[in-house]
């Protein structure tokens, strides 16, 4: 039966987390998702205290991972989860994504998409092998004004792409909090959970993301400066890289977690030859367009003149402010359309599929990849990852 609720199991999220709580929310945002069982943390303890205050069944709350696979597996169709929601620290996501895989389970997990390239690649075999449906949630494709300006390149209103400027600045570990017991500091400034960087990591990917989705465009190469100005920092928490894209656009990507007052200023503005679009994430709801023998023009998120695409992710009138919680939203609900479509065999539409794939997160770990290696590299460029 897919005329229903898909159900789903989460890994990850419990008690003193901050993105399992967005994740749930904005799974529920449409009526399309529900939380039916979790195994919330590495401590078995602390997972069913966490399921029982998410008011879940003690039978559905999970002492781990597998356990959960295993045995919402031998549950019968009709109860068992749908999909894993994967909201764990980074070198979790293989491990959990791959025995979801192998258990028979779609999977929706957090970026990076795994802990380096080469289990990056590994998933995507096994993505294609299961014939299961992967998302990945760089959330800030699911900005209506994102998907049109991203629908306003495309048809060339911009004329050919000359340059792309992509900032993503932070201020929150702008002192050392990971000596402070901060949890989500703690994990992200740590190689062990984290990977090879913090900063680009964490939120570069982001901008690498947003930058690509939006243009169309795929970065070439890059000559990167990494930093960590936290004392006895093991991991970058500032960059600032140079950009060639194929075609001959140029970029720059800027993203920082020192960055003394900023909150979550990502920004994007991409100039052609015939205009140019700025979007802010901290105003989502405004695109402002630029042209050459035009008067500068500001489209608003559910007003007129917006791609059909972006319609389809708005959910309110002009006026009342979508965000955050709704972008999250608009991957799981698309995610959740192509799930059920597929389970009753039937073909995905475009907009179904308008979710950040297994390939795009190939691109974000190449990308981190790439970007480390070149802030080592005494040579000036470096040559994306592949």
């Amino acid at each position: 039966m897919t005329n229903r609720k898909m159900r789903m199991g989460m890994v990850g999220g419990g008690q003193g987390a901050f993105i399992g709580a967005v994740h749930r929310m904005a799974a529920g945002i449409d009526g399309e998702v529900e939380l039916v069982c979790g195994a919330f943390s590495s401590d078995p303890k602390r997972s069913k205290a966490s399921g029982k205050e998410l008011y879940l069944p003690a039978k559905r709350c999970y002492g781990s991972f597998q356990e959960m696979m295993d045995k919402e597996a031998a549950l019968p169709e009709g109860e068992r989860m749908d999909f894993v929601s994967i909201v764990t620290p980074n070198f979790m996501h293989f491990p959990v994504a791959a025995a979801a895989l192998k258990a028979g389970f779609h999977v929706i997990c957090d970026k990076p998409m795994t802990f380096n390239l080469k289990e990056a690649k590994e998933l995507k075999k096994m993505v294609k092998k299961s014939g299961k449906v992967f998302a990945l949630t760089h959330n800030y494709t699911g900005y209506p004004l994102v998907k049109s300006a991203r629908d306003m390149i495309a048809k060339g209103k911009l004329g050919k792409i000359r340059k792309v400027v992509v900032e993503y600045p932070q201020g929150w570990l702008a002192t050392n909090l990971e000596l402070e017991d901060q949890k989500q500091a703690a994990w992200r400034t740590d190689p062990k959970r984290a990977g090879i960087s913090c900063c680009m990591g964490d939120i570069g990917t982001h901008a690498e993301n947003l930058a690509e989705f939006m243009t169309g465009l795929e970065i070439e190469s890059m000559c990167a400066d990494l930093t960590a100005f936290g004392k006895g920092r093991k991991l970058d928490d500032d960059g600032n890289v140079l950009l060639r894209f194929k075609g001959g656009a140029k970029g720059l990507l800027h993203a920082s977690q020192i960055s003394v007052g900023e909150e979550n200023a990502l920004n994007i503005r991409v100039y052609g030859e015939k205009g140019g679009l700025e979007w802010h994430q901290q105003e989502p709801n405004t695109l402002w367009a630029k042209w050459l023998d035009e008067p500068t023009q500001m489209i608003r998120a559910g007003g007129p003149g917006l791609s059909k695409n972006a319609e389809a992710h708005t959910r309110l009138p002009a006026g009342h402010p979508e965000g955050y919680l709704e972008a999250f939203a608009s991957i799981y609900r698309n995610f959740a359309n192509t799930i059920r479509k597929v389970n009753a065999g039937k073909k995905p539409n475009a907009i179904d599929l308008d979710f950040p794939s297994v390939d795009d997160g190939i691109r974000g770990l190449a990308f981190i990849e790439t970007v480390v290696k070149s802030s080592k590299s005494k040579d000036k460029w470096t040559k994306f990852i592949k």
